[in-house]
């Protein structure tokens, strides 16, 4: 299984950012017997939560659990004498982080409707068939479907037409070149 470029990047990430902080800790020159592994563990899983974050769709929830977790381990590491603005900054970093996060899944949200009315009125086609007696009638393809469309102008075939109204199954359109309706 291959993984997007965006997937690898956020694992590289990820060990570095593991491997910073393992670099922190021990250069802290603090005893080991001094540390909480409570602490410890909460930090780590915090961080762990952060990395998943970035993998699974969650707009945030995982990543506000770890910021959480981040922070109540590094208040009981905090008896354990680790210089508090070390653990301002990886809290600071975890939040940003997370914001990041949060603001690039907001973005990958769609913001125009793409299926019902609303997807299919502002469309624009060309006329595949026009109807032999009455030229004002034809049929489009539009979101891979035949729809059967009518004009107030004769129309044909080949010719670009914009949606303007849904009656039932008959879309009512107008020239391509001609200002949609309301404006």
């Amino acid at each position: 299984m291959t993984l997007p470029e965006g997937h690898v990047n956020i694992r590289r990430c990820a060990f570095v950012l593991l491997m910073l902080l393992s670099g922190s800790a021990l250069a802290a020159d603090i005893p080991l017997h001094a540390i909480d592994p409570i602490g410890l563990w909460l930090i780590t899983l915090g961080i762990v939560f952060l990395i998943a974050e970035a993998a699974l769709p969650n707009y945030g929830v995982i990543g506000l659990g770890g910021i959480v977790m981040f922070v109540i381990g590094a208040l009981i590491l905090s008896n354990a004498e680790l210089p508090v603005p070390m653990m301002i900054g990886l809290g600071l970093v975890s939040a940003l982080l997370l914001i990041a996060l949060l603001v690039r899944a907001l973005k990958t949200r769609p913001r125009h409707p793409v299926s019902g009315d609303a997807g299919l009125v502002g469309s624009v086609t060309a006329v595949t068939v026009v109807e032999s007696p009455d030229t004002r009638n034809g049929w489009v393809q539009l979101q891979g479907e035949r729809w059967q469309v009518s004009s107030a102008t004769p129309l044909h075939a080949g010719q670009p037409v914009r949606v303007v109204g849904r009656k039932g199954l008959l879309l009512q359109v107008a020239a391509a070149d001609a200002a949609p309706l309301g404006e």
